[in-house]
């Protein structure tokens, strides 16, 4: 029997629509905690790794709403994601409680963005970032990590922030990450995947096996905070 069940939708977005994919528990009715995710700069939602997360996180009692959008231009990027909030919101078939961003690279600098505007607002807004591969700057060119890091180092003290990168990612250099970390308010744990690349793969290692660390060690996560 399936753990979660699977529903494409269409989102509003303006006068266009974002392909997006709604994974919920199939057992489990009384679900208050919801995630967001979307993809990086190049792929969609269908990006295997976002669907295997999707589906861990709604196989461990999580809602999980995926989306696609191709702009480039991070404003842009945090238009939509805020567009698919609304709507997740809207549903009057759950009551969530509990609300988490995610996104792989670029996305993940979308989700930061918006967590960042919304907790302006309301402290309960977002409980936490989840940063797949964040990408603190183009491959060799570490100074342009404070640019790129603004959102971060504005995350206010109560966010809880996770951030899932590998040990030989050539967009998030170790020493210089490190000294980032140490700037961010917000509350912050890193899981440096050894070996791993910006696209979380590692030489040597089936995928699978790698995509079931990661997804462990996000819904963990997730459930640590009180989820």
């Amino acid at each position: 029997m399936d753990k979660f069940n699977e529903e494409r939708l269409k989102v509003p977005f303006g006068t266009k629509c974002l392909d997006a994919a709604l994974c919920v528990p199939a057992s489990v009715r009384d679900v208050h905690t919801a995630v967001i995710l979307t993809h990086g700069a190049g792929g969609d939602m269908n990006f295997k790794h976002l669907v295997s997360l999707a589906h861990s996180l709604a196989s461990g009692g999580f809602i999980c709403l995926r989306f696609t959008c191709k702009g480039l231009n991070l404003g842009y990027r945090v238009k939509a994601y805020c567009a698919v909030w609304d709507y997740l919101k809207s549903l009057q078939k759950f009551t969530i409680k509990r609300m988490f961003f995610g996104g792989r690279s670029m996305g993940c600098r979308a989700a930061v963005a918006l967590a960042r505007q919304l907790s302006d607002e309301s402290e309960d807004a977002v409980q936490g970032v989840i940063c797949l591969s964040f990408p603190l700057h183009p491959p060799g060119q570490t100074n342009a990590h404070r640019q790129r890091s603004e959102g971060l180092r504005e995350l206010p003290e109560h966010m809880r922030v996770l951030f899932v990168s590998g040990t030989e990612d050539n967009m998030c250099d170790r020493v210089v990450f490190n000294k980032v970390v140490k700037e961010i308010k917000a509350q912050v744990e890193v899981f440096w995947l050894q070996g791993g690349s910006h696209g979380l793969t590692v030489k040597g290692r089936a995928e699978d096996a790698v995509l079931d660390e990661v997804n462990s060690k996000v819904t963990a996560w997730i459930s640590e905070q009180g989820a």
